[in-house]
């Protein structure tokens, strides 16, 4: 059980959607921040109230970008002797390195990485649900004490997170690969479509939609991230620029020489399959390998309660939803809903949903 007060610094997203969910198991949460308004929106949504400067808290979380988390840190270690503080910078390896070399207080110190967020950023983005069932990395240092260190447990729990312990050279390395290269490439690619005629994209699908979602990302918050984990992302970069130049080869063999061209379809082909295999490594929704499910595909009316009926009717069959899309083409009346299930139960799930009226797409 989290013993408050909680001091939250930092009231963007993660700082305010930590105070909205810490709140809403009764754990008194103060906030503070640079801007004024930022931090009395955050207690309007009802994430704590505004620090007074007298409260002592037993924990302090600072939500700070990483550029500044470890001076944020060093301040509040310092300011508040007997408490444990954290920080969620999404950049580990620097907090703790410029921490130590400032000769702050460890013991007291656990970094810590909530692997959730949202394209939007802010306040009022913010959402007490942000990190149930979502990964919370926890980075104690060599000195960390073990108090200290589930302090900071209880709150990745307390928010519905799964907290799990990692060195910080290695989660440094973990994010550049999992979430920071991903970043990368998907404004790279919605960066292409600024020239783009609009009567192109109303051809868009799913598949770009996918693709770009995170490219909405603020560039005020990833800029930081990006140049301080940059040792760690250099390397994954350095690779995809290798692959990259071998299909400007390819394309430009095909492009003089055409598609037959000595090599052209074989580096094609090795692309693909490498995404391929890269994808077959992303965990399930259970963990571990990720399971092949089948599809079943459903045009779904564009009306009010109709994905609510289908649900409604695929609990009736027994069978359970294991993910789910729904694509719409531009100014279309009819979305497209792919259902993935085992695939023992893909042909009874489309018996079933066609006895109901549904139009299942084969």
């Amino acid at each position: 059980m989290i013993s408050g007060p909680v001091l939250i610094v930092g009231t963007g997203l993660l700082g305010t959607s930590i105070g909205l969910a810490l709140a809403e198991d009764g754990v008194v949460c103060v906030l503070r921040d640079l801007s004024p308004a930022a931090q009395n929106l955050a207690h309007d949504l009802g994430a704590g109230v505004v620090d007074d400067g007298v409260v002592q808290p037993a924990l302090v979380i600072v939500c700070t970008p990483p550029d500044l988390a470890a001076t944020c840190v060093a301040a509040e270690l310092e300011r508040y002797p007997n408490a444990v503080v954290t920080d969620v910078a999404s950049v580990k390896g620097v907090v703790e390195r410029e921490l130590r070399a400032a000769g702050a207080d460890l013991t007291r110190y656990v970094g810590s990485h909530p692997m959730a967020g949202r394209e939007r950023s802010g306040a009022a983005a913010a959402d007490a649900d942000l990190f149930a069932g979502r990964t919370w990395v926890l980075c104690p240092t060599a000195e960390s004490a073990p108090s200290a260190v589930e302090a900071v447990r209880e709150v990745a729990l307390g928010v519905g997170a799964f907290p799990v312990t990692m060195g910080t050279d290695e989660h440094d390395a973990a994010v550049a690969a999992v979430s920071h290269l991903p970043q990368i490439m998907a404004s790279l690619t919605a960066a292409q479509l600024s020239g783009t005629e609009p009567e192109a994209l109303g051809l868009a699908g799913q598949g770009l939609r996918d693709v770009t979602r995170i490219a909405a990302s603020d560039p005020m918050m990833w800029s930081p991230i990006l140049a301080v984990n940059a040792p760690a992302l250099l390397p994954h970069v350095n690779a995809v620029v290798q692959q990259l130049t071998e299909l400007e080869r390819a394309l430009t063999a095909a492009s003089t020489e055409g598609p037959s061209a000595d090599g052209v379809m074989r580096t094609l082909a090795a692309l693909i399959e490498n995404g391929k295999n890269g994808v077959a490594r992303v965990p399930g929704k259970h963990g571990g390998a990720a399971r092949r499910y089948a599809e079943v595909m459903v045009l779904v009316p564009d009306k009010p309660g109709q994905l609510g009926r289908l649900f409604a009717e695929v609990g009736d069959a027994g069978i359970n939803i294991e993910d789910f899309r729904l694509d719409h083409s531009a100014g279309a009346k009819m979305g497209v809903a792919t259902v993935q299930v085992i695939p023992e139960h893909a042909d009874r799930l489309a018996r079933h949903l066609d006895d109901q009226g549904w139009k299942v797409v084969q």
